[in-house]
């Protein structure tokens, strides 16, 4: 009953969409899900319901589809037991714009902080770089074709066009006096122009299609070739917002260019052929991409489809009103309201609308509760979802089970060495027997423990491996507990190594 472990999906995701929305029904979503997540059935069920209910408002009238408002959730469980990752994967499937963000880095207005308006330019960004990887992708043929023509021209500049020599022609004098062209006498010797135009350019273009394949077959790579680079030398300077909480780094060459000596302008830059290749390849595709279709789609997406993951919303509430610090928390609930509740925020690409946004709350509530949120936030998060502890068994099937379980990167990691590896199924279950045990003495961190467990086990395998080309290694229970029992039983230093 638990999610599974990497933690480096931040952001929409790079990797295109399983499927369109539109396409998967609650079901498919839940054993898309399925594939990365562990148990948790009843949030995984809430969000599949939530993505699916945005195509259903998009079949309604046009008097019904703007009075539908998303239904925003509120997850509460342990850290560690899959609250994130469950949003990141429900993204990465639907290829909606995702945000995650910690409610504890905004204040409320007047304090010290980012203000709450950050998050919505902040997946305005991911929606607009969601976007143009799309429409990359859509002309990558061209571009490749555009950039490899470039790069040829540059490894063999195109042959001149020999111009015919000058004829010389005698003069006459003419009946006035003056000197009069005579018509030119032919020449008598082919071989006096030079060698044939046509056989120059063919033999020009014989040699453009050899470099082309060497080029192709990656002979070319150690070469090096001078491109034409964006000069960005100039001077950049920090803008302090009206809030005078947040701040932006703005260069004065993109606001006023041609000023300050270098806005827009180019400079000559000598790279190897590979990256000359995928800069003029970036080139190409900013001449094929229509900026401003670009972000019309990436407002459109961010308010039709985007996700803001609020995490850690338990920390900005307290059960104790009014004293010293803690009088600022119920100001950042107030200021996160107008966001969750709908408004217009502007950001750099336009107005973004926030009424149909997901937002998907989440926190431990160890020490306040629900309840302890301003009614006002209470009543726009009114998918409540409790996510449940983990337990050994979930442990075990975590560390085994998911499409990306630690067990299976491990192998795949030391199998670029050449070191087949194999965990048994009772190493298995003392990972999950141990990472259990150190949870319940020291801090409870959820499936987290699995990554410090595990890097301990294959520590000393990971050091040698280069060495071990070839080898198979089998990792039993007994060799678990050999390198795990003592820091697991030592209270003080598994607080600090586990």
């Amino acid at each position: 009953m638990v999610i599974s472990l990497p933690e480096k999906l931040d952001g929409a995701g790079t990797t295109p969409p399983i499927a369109c929305a539109d396409d998967l029904t609650p079901r498919q979503i839940v054993a898309e899900l399925d594939k990365y997540i562990v148990g948790q059935d009843a949030a995984k069920r809430a969000v599949a319901i939530a993505m699916r209910n945005r195509y259903r408002r998009l079949k309604l009238t046009a008097d019904l589809v703007d009075e539908v408002a998303p239904k925003n959730i509120l997850m509460i469980g342990p850290t560690g037991v899959g609250k994130t990752e469950i949003s990141r994967r429900l993204s990465r499937l639907t290829g909606s714009p995702f945000l995650k963000v910690e409610a504890t880095k905004f204040t409320e207005v007047g304090y010290v902080g980012r203000d709450v308006e950050s998050m919505v330019r902040d997946l305005v960004e991911i929606s607009a770089d969601l976007v143009r990887q799309e429409h990359v992708a859509a002309v990558a043929q061209k571009t490749k074709v555009a950039a490899e023509e470039r790069l040829l021209d540059l490894l063999l500049p195109p042959a001149p066009i020999r111009p015919a020599p000058p004829v010389e022609r005698p003069m006459s004098s003419g009946a006035d006096g003056f000197l009069d062209d005579a018509p030119a006498a032919p020449s008598l010797d082919a071989d006096d122009h030079g060698p044939d135009p046509m056989e120059s350019r063919g033999a020009h273009r014989a040699t453009r299609e050899k470099l082309r394949q060497q080029l192709r077959r990656g002979e070319l790579n150690a070469r090096s070739v001078e491109v034409q680079v964006p000069d960005n030398s100039g001077p950049s300077f920090q803008i302090f917002s009206g809030q005078g909480a947040e701040t932006m780094d703005v260069s004065l060459k993109d606001m006023l260019p041609g000023m300050l000596g270098g806005g827009g302008g180019q400079r000559r830059r000598r790279m190897l052929v590979p990256e000359a290749l995928e800069h003029l390849a970036r080139e190409a595709a900013d001449g094929l991409i229509d900026d401003d279709e670009v972000t019309r789609e990436a407002l459109s997406r961010a308010e039709a489809s985007g996700i803001i993951f609020l995490d850690e919303i338990d920390k900005v509430t307290s059960r104790e009103q009014g004293r010293g610090p803690d009088v600022s928390r119920e100001g950042v609930q107030r200021d996160i309201l107008p966001i969750v509740e709908g408004t217009v925020v502007k950001t750099r690409h336009g107005m973004i609308r926030t009424d149909h946004i997901l937002f998907i709350a989440a926190g431990a509530f160890h020490v306040s509760k629900p309840s302890d949120l301003i009614p006002e936030l209470q009543g726009r998060l009114p998918i409540r979802v409790e996510l449940n502890p983990l337990t050994r068994d979930d442990l075990a099937r975590i560390l085994s089970e998911p499409e990306n379980s630690l067990v299976r990167q491990y192998c795949a990691l030391l199998a670029t060495e050449g070191v087949e590896v194999t965990f048994t199924p009772d190493a298995v279950q003392a990972i999950a027997e141990l990472a259990e045990h150190v949870n319940e003495r020291t801090e409870n961190i959820g499936a987290r423990r699995l990554h410090t467990m595990m890097e301990r086990v294959v520590e000393e395998l990971s050091f040698t491996a280069p060495e071990r080309s070839g080898e198979k290694v089998t990792i039993d229970g007994a060799a678990v507990r050999e390198v795990l029992s003592d820091l697991a039983q030592d209270d003080d230093l598994s607080k600090y190594i586990l």
